[in-house]
């Protein structure tokens, strides 16, 4: 009976101990599950983390190249703007050299018969409220020259009397001639309501031609607004291939128009360009040759309304 009491209370002690070894246990895993979850839920947020910021990157770098692609287009447009005009300086600036010597800058050239009339000439009275056809400008009428073009008398007073004092106001003789000849039904396209605003940015220099790009780069596209297709002119309603497209202003819509409105559009943007060279004082030339080159960009405006324009390359 002392052997079975003393087993019994051996085995008692046993069991105790493995019971508060398997309570420890069960303790240590438990905490090792909390560890556990723990970490799986940090984990998922910061894979989520990760993934959000990744889409955001992303997304940013999209918007940032199609921003950067887009300056890209109107720089390369504002590129060929200003490589067309120092063309036009290029030709229409005369510089003073020894070989050609500028008559205007260096008045002691002048031959005395030519020069006389500057001191103390008097003026004859006309009496018409124009500008004299015998301006003191130009001090005589001109005359034919070996190509065959003779000066029409009343225009060539309309320019000297323009020239003294240069204004862009349509309502003085010379410009409002112009616009009723020339400007006017140049732009004077079918859709009339675009024709007017084609024309309002003409005269305040805002409007933008673009080419129309071969091919687009795989990128986010920017919205904008396309008012028509490639293969209509917004001008004229005609079904026509449109290589180029305008803007105007800052506005971000577009209008596709095809190579004959472009070469109106042009050629009167290229006679408002002279003219506001001359009224810059840009243009160093005597009055012939600066009214011969008006005559010449008013026959671009004439020949581009009537449908002649330069086939594209």
């Amino acid at each position: 009976m002392e052997i079975r009491e003393k087993g019994s209370e051996f085995l008692k002690e046993e069991l105790y101990k493995a019971q508060k070894e398997l309570k420890l246990k069960d303790e240590e895993c438990e905490r090792l599950c909390k560890v556990r979850a723990q970490l799986e839920q940090e984990l998922e947020e910061l894979t989520a983390s990760l993934f959000e910021e990744a889409h955001k990157m992303v997304r940013e770098a999209n918007v940032k190249q199609a921003t950067s692609e887009k300056q890209l287009k109107e720089a390369w447009g504002k590129i060929d703007m200003l490589q067309a005009e120092v063309t036009a300086l290029k030709t229409l600036v005369i510089t003073s050299t020894p070989a050609s010597p500028n008559r205007e800058l260096h008045p002691q050239l002048l031959s005395p018969t030519k020069a006389g009339p500057r001191k103390g000439h008097s003026r004859q009275k006309s009496t018409s409220s124009l500008c004299p056809v015998v301006c003191p400008t130009a001090g005589r009428i001109p005359t034919p020259d070996k190509d065959g073009k003779e000066v029409d008398t009343t225009l060539f007073a309309e320019f000297q009397a323009w020239r003294a004092s240069p204004t862009l106001d349509k309502n003085c003789p010379f410009l409002e001639r112009v616009y009723r000849e020339d400007v006017g039904p140049c732009l004077d396209f079918t859709v009339q309501e675009l024709s007017a605003l084609v024309r309002t940015a003409v005269e305040d220099n805002t409007l933008t031609i673009e080419p129309v790009a071969s091919q687009t780069l795989p990128t986010v596209k920017v919205p904008t607004v396309e008012c028509n297709n490639t293969n209509t002119c917004a001008l004229s309603g005609l079904a026509r291939t449109c290589h180029h497209r305008i803007r105007l202003g800052d506005s971000d819509s577009h209008y596709y128009i095809s190579p004959s409105s472009r070469a109106r559009i042009t050629a009167v943007c290229n006679f408002f360009t002279y003219i506001r060279y001359i009224q810059q004082g840009l243009v160093r030339q005597d009055v012939e040759p600066m009214f011969w080159e008006i005559m010449r960009l008013r026959k671009g405006m004439s020949l581009a309304k009537l449908g002649f324009f330069p086939q594209e390359a």
